[in-house]
């Protein structure tokens, strides 16, 4: 009996410590993206002037996409106006920010 329980606190233990440990896709987003993209995935209108090319996140824009080819724009770049975050995210914290992009598009109200 003891083995068993010992063996359930030991599997809940390293589930947990994995889950603490995954990237947070909305903190990342929030320092690496929100400036541009905006607070929900709606660029502010200073980046829209500034970045004539900006997309906003919204379901359309976002069903046309993949978390993979999220992930792609991240690590090398769209144009001069969005560079690359190789440098800055783990393959793995890109991950979460594109799974959070597609969530907030979810959300996104017509």
């Amino acid at each position: 009996m003891r083995v068993f329980l010992m063996v359930g606190i030991l599997a809940t233990a390293i589930t947990t410590s994995a889950a603490a440990q995954a990237p947070d896709g909305k903190a990342l987003y929030d320092e690496f993206c929100k400036k541009c993209h905006g607070v929900i995935g709606s660029p502010p209108q200073t980046m829209v002037k500034k970045f004539e090319k900006i997309k906003k996140f919204d379901a359309e824009f976002m069903a046309k996409r993949t978390d993979d080819s999220v992930v792609k724009v991240l690590t090398k770049g769209k144009s001069e106006d969005m560079k690359s975050f190789k440098d800055k995210m783990k393959p793995e914290e890109m991950a979460a920010v594109s799974k959070y992009v597609h969530e907030l598009a979810a959300k996104a109200k017509p």
